[in-house]
């Protein structure tokens, strides 16, 4: 992956550049990357800062009005929309792509083909005992299991443990946390007996180096690709992407070009680059049209997990409603 935490992306040396100022998801931290070089390239008079402290921290300085652009790999929380409402802070929620949350294993670990939900959430729920692959199925080998996973304040432990163990938001703590995704491969690469979690860009940068696992959630082993993103089969861990902006911000000319960048069509090779599931071209479209009529709030923070493509579409529509 390209260089983490605190990235500036400088299109000219000098001072009196126009910024913008990025943060939040790991997950979506390429996408808002690739895309901002992009648009550096036709407008070599602004900086954009794009550094990725979680989902959740990152909305801490978002709602304080320390950012104008907030990369989310789950939508906006109550707790997260109370604190943007005491300060004043009124965004728009735009989706920009969809992931396919993967589970990897050491290339060496060829016995793990596919897990069902159940032998998932049996690993990783609060106090499993579950220390060795031969306790999943008793035909895998006596290898010690070694779990990394996204930190606390990322988007992606949301999401995982919602869609894994329910709404309680707890998983075992034994397990190696960061908010840095190529920390976690790093861990994955290196260990035989290793499992992790990461957004679906982090495997396909680094298919020849690790193992993505088939997920049974009741029809059958499906593995994680664009295909069965698109098509809805590959659940519960597909999921939307987004960017919220500060709708103060929209009135500097910089924010706005960027913006408006990240939705057209020129944009769209920079997010296909990132590995990442691009959205239907309506998509893009309707958040335009957000964009161009002020609308903000939140539209999906009570999406449930696992909503497949075509019905977040569906949702997207009602929002111009």
């Amino acid at each position: 992956m390209r260089k983490a935490i605190g990235l500036a992306l400088l299109a000219l040396a000098g001072t009196a550049l126009a910024q913008i100022r990025a943060d939040g998801s790991s997950t979506v931290y390429p996408i808002t990357q690739a895309v901002a070089e992009e648009f550096l390239t036709r407008n070599p008079g602004v900086r954009i800062s794009v550094a990725f402290s979680g989902t959740g921290a990152g909305f801490q300085k978002f709602c304080r009005g320390e950012t104008d652009v907030q990369n989310a790999s789950r939508p906006i929380r109550k707790t997260e929309l109370d604190l943007c409402a005491q300060n004043g802070i009124q965004f728009i929620e735009i989706p920009v792509a969809y992931d396919a949350l993967s589970i990897l294993v050491n290339q060496a670990n060829t016995w793990a083909q596919c897990l069902t939900t159940a032998q998932l959430r049996a690993i990783w729920e609060p106090g499993s005992r579950i220390t060795n692959w031969n306790q999943i199925n008793p035909n895998w080998p006596n290898q010690r299991l070694v779990l990394y996973g996204a930190g606390t304040d990322s988007g992606t432990f949301d999401y995982f443990t919602e869609a894994i163990m329910g709404r309680s938001g707890a998983i075992r703590t034994d397990f190696f946390p960061s908010e840095d995704d190529n920390v976690i491969l790093r861990g994955v690469i290196g260990d035989r007996g290793a499992m992790a979690f990461v957004g679906y860009a982090y495997y396909e940068e680094n298919r020849d180096r690790v193992r993505s696992v088939a997920i049974n959630n009741g029809q059958g082993c499906v593995a994680p690709t664009r295909e069965t993103v698109l098509n809805g089969t590959y659940q519960p861990l597909s999921r939307p992407l987004f960017i919220y902006v500060n709708v103060r911000s929209l009135e500097r000319r910089e924010v706005r070009d960027f913006i408006n960048f990240y939705l057209s069509p020129a944009a769209r090779r920079a997010i296909r680059s990132t590995g990442y599931v691009e959205l239907p071209a309506e998509a893009y479209q309707i958040g335009q049209e957000l964009v161009n009529r002020r609308k903000t709030g939140s539209f999906f923070s009570d999406l449930p997990v696992g909503t497949p493509l075509s019905r977040f579409v569906e949702e997207l529509r009602r929002e111009l409603r």
